[in-house]
């Protein structure tokens, strides 16, 4: 080998030594979200506005539906009209059949599946419900689905269609073009799937027991246009039932055919209340417009000697909407109705409650109420609510949204015994949060008109985070479930998550993931990261750039930076892109003051400091003991009368030369005995975040201190912090008031607190011998190792 080969492996040599010792790479908590966001468009620009040539499809409609009380089925026709406002022409167009879901053989059943073996074959926590068994055969036997009589062209001749499960391709006869609009007419029906049962957000309830009346709350009724925009093409991923529903905005007319004895609650204003509405209900309705309380329109009364009648004749209702996404309705002869008048913005709104007596006393308390505190609360932090109703419904669906029309479930109940009806203080204010969430969603997604067949958290996560700022507005302490960064910390802490940036369909523990953990980030995002006037302003701008338009979550995260002049990609990436938790731990502190170099007082404090330190054992023995200078004093000196903490005039001289050189408020700083803390902090759980720090003073005086995250910038794990004090620091606690979601709060204070907790003191069956074979029995080996994975 030449001297030139032996160098180049020495090189080699060195080179790979290095690589091996090289640093971990460097986890920059604060790089950009460039390689995850979108390049922004001209649909869509990069400060997350729509940009110059954003567009969006439309679709009209123009529907008859007739309801089958006895057959507990509706029949359906009409008239689609569906305009390319893209820059692309379409051979074919996509319709939702979200009704075929109920299908015996859909995916919604194929791919459903338990969550543990154990609870099958041993019992679980909760052991075999009656009701999984239930649903697992009717679901299957259930006839569900559209039956699709007819699909035609506006000339009458019949389109070629294909169905594929939940969605439906029409192939068009002529490219539709850029600008263009086309026609088509269909017929339908389908059998209404009982709502305890197999239901799922649309479906029937069987009163067989009070007065055997039906009430049916009927969504997905009608072939519904698949939406088409430029961030996904055509959004035809099957309904599996959690995503739930994309769709464009249009104008509905609408027919509901029912029995003359029902009464009907539906999205858009009612077009013939002179031929449906008695004369007296008429004036009710007239009164309840400008009326400081709910009027009922129809009373209890008057519901149940409904109840007791069957019509033999039909009525048709018809209602108009304009620039909705969606419609449904909600029909029985039990229905008690009230309604109450409320301004929202220059516009009149009609806020309405139909109920059976089953949930008074309850809702006709609370219900109508409750919708119009929702909207002048979410207009608050939105946009005026614009359109002219706000239903609420209940019914067997515990709780799902539509434009202008929601049902929600919370009813009393009554006691066997007495007959009194009562209800819990769950129920009541579950009732409450219910209408709040339900109302709410008319803003997100019916308006600001997100995606939600692939990211849920954008519509039930910011309307729970709107939900929890109208609680808080109800009164106070209201028991609010979702929002407070304390209430999510047992979710933080688990393991079974995927981030929130998940796809629908693949959410796990959807109500903690996708409802509130994003409202406790935006809650965080107000109270301690922005502050409420800028997260605020921000906030209510994304409302008004995208209102009737369709936003990702990138428009969403780009506008709130946009509009708050603040650089948040850490905090998007680390609360939407990862399941890292907060877990800030005050690790250790050094204290410090400055010395003011006068030996007079430096070298009294040394002294100060060594009379402080405990008497060794040694001396304490030796203490008494005869010593020679004692015997001896001429043995003793200078050195004997002074110690080594004896201010001389060298010290003196020294002093005042140095101070001659120092200017003035360097002498001040020297001489002001300020206090110094060094304080190291670790980031366990991954989250950066701000630190938020409580400094007590020997005083007795608390300060608050608030540190941004970019603390973490360059070292994301650990830090040390300078804290300045004019006193002694007796106490320091991170995250004093709970409102970062520190998912461990035992590291978060120094001195370390002693958290009070209650050991429960139970009583066995079992024999005292076999109570301690369970502390004396060895662990197998396998035992041991699953404990230490359990670990």
């Amino acid at each position: 080998m030449t001297m030139k080969h032996l160098a180049r492996a020495a090189a080699l040599t060195l080179a790979l030594a290095a690589s091996a010792h090289a640093a971990d790479p460097f986890d920059d908590k604060f790089r950009q979200l460039d390689e995850l966001l979108p390049t922004p468009t001209t649909t869509r620009t990069a400060s997350g506005a729509p940009g110059h040539a954003y567009w969006q499809q439309r679709a009209d409609y123009k529907l008859r539906a007739t309801l089958d009380e006895a057959k507990r089925a509706v029949t359906g026709a009409g008239t689609v009209t569906y305009h390319n406002n893209s820059p692309d022409t379409l051979n074919y167009l996509w319709v939702q059949l979200d009704q075929n879901m109920f299908r015996g053989d859909s995916d919604n059943r194929n791919i459903s599946t338990i969550p543990s073996r154990d609870a099958w074959q041993k019992g679980g926590a909760d052991g075999v419900k009656f009701d999984a068994i239930r649903f697992a055969y009717e679901s299957r036997a259930f006839d569900g689905g559209f039956k699709i009589a007819s699909v035609k062209a506006s000339n009458g001749q019949p389109l070629h269609y294909a169905i594929n499960k939940t969605m439906m391709r029409i192939d068009l006869p002529q490219p539709l073009a850029p600008g263009a609009k086309v026609s088509f007419a269909m017929e339908w029906s389908f059998n209404i799937p009982e709502a305890s049962v197999i239901g799922r957000r649309m479906g029937f309830e069987r009163f067989d027991k009070q007065d055997k009346n039906d009430l049916f709350e009927i969504a997905q009724w009608f072939p519904r246009m698949a939406a088409y925009y430029d961030v996904a093409g055509w959004q035809n991923k099957q309904y599996l039932g959690d995503g739930e529903f994309t769709l464009e905005f249009g104008d509905y007319d609408v027919e509901i055919t029912v029995p003359a004895d029902h009464i009907v609650a539906s999205t858009g204003e009612l077009q013939n209340a002179g031929e449906v509405l008695t004369a007296a209900q008429r004036a009710r309705l007239r009164t309840a417009r400008t009326a400081k309380t709910p009027v009922l329109i129809v009373t209890q009364a008057e519901a149940e000697a409904n109840e007791k009648q069957r019509a033999s004749t039909m009525k048709t209702w018809r209602f108009k909407a304009r620039n909705v996404r969606d419609f449904a309705f909600a029909t029985s002869r039990k229905f008690i109705w009230d309604a109450q008048g409320l301004k929202s913005g220059e516009s009149d709104v009609l806020a309405m409650s139909y109920y059976p007596k089953e949930g008074n006393p309850l809702w006709e308390k609370y219900s109508t109420q409750a919708i119009i505190h929702t909207i002048e609360q979410y207009n608050k932090y939105s946009f005026d609510y614009p359109y002219p109703v706000a239903i609420s419904v209940n019914g067997p669906i515990g709780g799902m949204e539509y434009p202008m029309i929601s049902f929600n479930g919370p009813r009393p109940t009554k006691d066997k015994k007495t007959g009194e009806v009562t209800y819990s203080k769950a129920t009541k204010y579950g009732l409450i949060s219910v209408i709040i969430h339900e109302v709410g969603h008319n803003y997100y997604p019916m308006i600001v008109n997100s995606d939600e067949r692939q990211w849920t958290w954008m519509d039930e996560g910011l309307n729970s985070f709107l939900q929890f700022l109208a609680e808080g507005a109800w009164e106070e302490d209201y028991p609010a479930r979702r929002g407070e960064p304390r209430d999510i910390v047992d979710y933080m802490r688990s393991r079974n998550q995927v981030p929130i940036m998940t796809n629908s369909e693949s959410v796990l523990q959807r109500g903690p993931n996708a409802y509130a953990k994003p409202a406790t980030a935006l809650n965080i995002l107000r109270e301690t990261v922005l502050g409420r006037e800028l997260f605020d302003f921000a906030f209510k701008e994304y409302g008004r750039r995208w209102k009737f338009k369709r936003p990702t979550p990138a428009d969403l995260f780009r506008t709130m930076e946009d509009a708050s002049g603040t650089d948040l990609d850490w905090f998007w990436r680390g609360w939407f892109y990862t399941t890292d938790a907060v877990d800030v731990s005050i690790d250790g502190i050094s204290e410090y003051t400055v010395s003011s170099q006068d030996p007079d007082i430096e070298k009294a404090w040394r002294r100060k400091l060594r009379d402080a330190e405990p008497v060794s054992l040694s001396d304490q023995r030796n203490k008494g003991t005869p010593r020679r200078v004692e015997a001896h004093p001429e043995l003793k000196d200078f050195y004997n009368e002074h110690d080594d903490f004896t201010v001389t005039n060298a010290d003196r001289n020294k002093f005042n030369e140095q101070q001659d050189k120092l200017e003035d408020w360097e002498k001040a700083l020297l001489s002001s005995g300020k206090h110094l803390y060094l304080v190291d902090f670790s980031n366990l759980g991954g989250l950066v975040t701000p630190l938020v720090l409580e400094i007590q003073l020997a005083s007795g005086k608390k300060t608050i201190e608030r540190i941004p995250a970019e603390v973490w910038r360059y070292s994301p794990k650990k830090i040390t912090k300078l804290i300045v004090t004019d006193e002694p620091m007796v106490g320091l606690t991170q995250d004093p008031y709970w409102e970062t979601a520190d998912i461990n709060v035992d590291n978060n204070a120094w001195p370390r607190k002693l958290n009070p907790s209650r050991l429960e003191l139970f009583k066995t069956n079992r024999s005292q011998p076999d109570l301690m074979k369970d502390f004396t029995t060895p662990l197998k080996k396998a035992d041991t190792d699953k404990s230490k994975a359990a670990q």
